[in-house]
């Protein structure tokens, strides 16, 4: 994603801190990246090096910016707006690596040291964001926009700027502005401890188990793998995690049901234990701090502020659309309750279906209804293959491809590389790859970049560095990485964000993207995933080179909507709890937010059998970034379902429309209004009916 310096640091943006090094140390912070592509000095960084690193890109930062502020000639687009789009760059790059390191190598030390700074560079975007000279430029400058000669991003830029500005407390009163700062340092602490504690959470729990019987129902490949993080961590027996890769399988085949609870169980109760890792009253205070600040600036709560420039525009339009599946859906999940229920009892099971019961039981009905067992198709899906197969597909869509390319320095030696070309064989981009997960990793998957597509002061070009980070089932013994279909769905996921990256024409290092039109690059791309022609591209039997039988193909598509009413409810089910939090109009200082969520999904219907995707003590997306925003994904739904059409109607390699969606979307994505760019793309706004259709709920 592409967001500008100031907007980054109003996120709380986190560095490192540690000991000052020797004077006569090359810190390889501050040094150019002289390479082919430009790639941070990975192989030369330490830790060590990022407090002076930090301190240095902070002081030149100041007097890049003091001499735009101080400037007493007449504020221009160029001497204001463009030239604070260059100040900082140092400490972009700075904390570029940072991030990177934040995500893929996480260590106690590096823990201690993101609190000890992540406060200091709040105060850093407030010292200089809130600064009143800094506002009645960028006001100057908004209201003689119709002076200069702007172009058409230059004039959405400002635009976004200067409501950016608005949004941020510039035009507070200054005792209001330190209440704002208060709160924007607050944020950052509580937040990274936050992660911090979730993270902790998922490496510190282990499902240990030392009798084999208990390992009945698993595969093979689940088992070896339990049996090498036992060993990596000097455990007799087998050792299941938390993390996806280990768990997953567990639920989905494990016969022995007070075990699968035992990791459920884990699970959904991260960060709530009344322990030094509870995240409750985290998450209470950091809810009342955006009711808190939403007031402060004039919102009549959180919602309503966050969607206010997202194409959702208020939070009204947001429960419209949540209700309507809502309603739509839980039907649907009440059949496939019904359904599970009634195999427990023709099994002579005498209990009640449980939430750590659902994966297990879905996985026996797949089964008997579609002779179809994950673990038939794993084979077909190994990692390797699917890549190529994502790379194939771009190749066919856009002339793209991808060459792997040695002794660029990476942040971990688990990491690959490629360079991206274009049909003609010019240089693109830089995309890297990161897809296995450990425990200095954080959870999930995710998509970032080193170096966004910009133009220097001089006019340079700068080309995209683009990585996907991922937590996927690792290689064991002599079989190597076999993905599951939801990993497969995530990596075409992933790339779809990378190839907005790649794709992207900004001239700055900056854009405002519209954050639930943000999901559309990559939801779109889940589309071809598991097409019968695409299939026939990549999915070829890691031992046999086989090609993946037209029966197992039938299988897949036939139950391509098998459980959907459980992964549309819980998703949902987040959605409107996000929501919820954020439609609170005064503070709560009692706040409990288990007690919240409970009353809430009592409220909306929520059958007990399925807990939402994401509870409050290990809701990520709502902490970091996604707040009042976890609908984007749903919303964004409507747009891929609608935008994939235009393939679908036609041949899904339709290499015009494929132009047309990376020259109107893909390219101008966070430099010009969301809406614009689908119309311009679809010829007109988007349409619910193809997500409905999909879902098989009737309007």
């Amino acid at each position: 994603m592409k967001k500008s310096f100031l907007i980054i640091l109003a996120l709380g943006v986190f560095a490192m801190s540690c000991t000052q090094q020797a004077a006569d140390d090359v810190n390889p912070l501050l040094a150019e990246w002289d390479n082919e592509y430009n790639v941070p000095l990975f192989d030369q960084i330490e830790l060590k090096h990022f407090t002076p690193a930090v301190e240095e890109a902070m002081k030149q930062h100041k007097a890049e910016m003091e001499v735009i502020l101080s400037n007493t000639e007449e504020p221009t687009y160029e001497n204001t707006v463009e030239a604070s789009y260059y100040a900082g760059e140092l400490l972009n790059r700075v904390l570029t690596v940072f991030y990177t390191y934040s995500g893929v190598n996480i260590s106690p030390e590096l823990q201690v040291l993101q609190q000890e700074l992540s406060p200091k560079l709040s105060a850093h975007g407030d010292e200089i964001g809130l600064d009143p000279r800094y506002w009645e430029r960028i006001k100057t400058v908004y209201e003689n926009k119709d002076n200069f000669e702007l172009n058409e991003e230059q004039s959405f830029l400002l635009e976004n700027l200067y409501k950016g500005f608005i949004r941020n407390g510039a035009a507070l009163p200054e005792d209001k502005k330190e209440i704002l700062k208060g709160i924007n340092q607050e944020f950052s602490s509580l937040g990274l401890k936050f992660s911090q504690n979730v993270l902790a959470e998922v490496n510190d729990f282990k499902l240990v188990i030392t009798e084999k019987a208990d390992l009945a129902g698993l595969p093979e490949a689940s088992i070896q793998a339990a049996a090498e993080t036992a060993a990596a961590d000097s455990i007799e027996g087998w050792v299941f995690t938390i993390q996806k890769p280990s768990m997953i399988p567990f639920l989905n085949y494990a016969d022995n049901r007070e075990l699968r609870k035992e990791i459920y169980d884990a699970y959904v109760n991260k960060g709530n234990h009344d322990d030094e890792k509870d995240n409750k009253e985290i998450v209470a205070k950091i809810v009342n701090l955006r009711v808190k600040k939403a007031k402060l600036l004039g919102y009549e709560n959180h919602a309503s502020y966050k969607t206010e420039l997202r194409m959702a525009q208020n939070p009204e339009r947001v429960f419209d659309l949540l209700n309507q599946l809502w309603d739509g859906i839980l039907p649907k999940v009440k059949e496939e309750r019904a359904a599970l229920q009634t195999m427990i009892d023709n099994e002579g099971g005498k209990f009640k279906l449980e939430p750590h019961d659902w994966f297990y039981y879905t996985e026996k009905l797949r089964k008997e209804k579609y002779d179809l067992d994950e673990s038939e198709v794993r084979p077909y899906f190994e990692l390797a293959n699917v890549r190529n197969g994502i790379f194939a597909v771009a190749e066919k869509l856009y002339g793209i491809t991808f060459t792997q390319v040695e002794g660029v320095p990476v942040p971990h030696t688990e990491t690959t590389v490629y360079e991206v070309k274009e049909a003609d064989g010019s240089h693109l981009a830089l995309f890297f790859m990161d897809m296995h997960p450990r425990a200095s990793k954080r959870g999930g998957a995710w998509c970032s970049g080193y170096q966004d597509h910009q133009f220097t002061k001089e006019g340079k070009e700068i080309t995209p560095l683009v990585t996907n980070t991922c937590n996927f089932t690792r290689p064991s013994g002599d079989m190597p990485a076999l993905l599951s279909v939801d990993e497969v769905s995530t990596m075409f996921h992933e790339f779809g964000h990378a190839l907005d990256g790649m794709f992207s024409e900004t001239s700055y290092s900056a854009g405002s993207i519209a954050w639930d039109f943000v999901e559309l690059p990559s939801q779109i791309m889940e589309h071809w995933a598991f097409e019968p022609e695409v299939l026939k591209m990549y999915a070829t039997h890691y031992e046999t080179g086989e090609v993946i039988p037209e029966e197992l193909v039938k299988k897949l598509e036939a139950s391509a909507n098998f459980n959907q009413g459980f992964a549309l409810t819980e998703v949902l089910a987040a959605s409107l709890l996000d929501m919820k939090f954020h439609m609170m109009t005064e503070e709560n200082p009692n706040l409990n937010v288990m007690d919240f969520e409970k009353e809430y999904m009592n409220e909306i219907g929520l059958i007990p059998e399925i807990y939402s995707r994401y509870r409050p003590t290990y809701f990520s997306h709502m902490i970091g970034g996604y707040d009042a925003g976890y609908y984007s994904y749903t919303w964004a739904n409507v747009l891929d379902e609608d935008a994939f059409e235009a393939f679908s109607e036609t041949d899904i390699f339709n290499q015009e429309i494929a132009k047309s969606f990376r020259e109107n979307v893909l390219a101008m994505n966070g430099i010009k209004d969301a809406m614009e760019m689908y119309v311009a793309f679809r010829g007109r706004e988007p349409k619910i009916e193809a997500l409905l259709k999909s879902l098989g709920i009737e309007k």
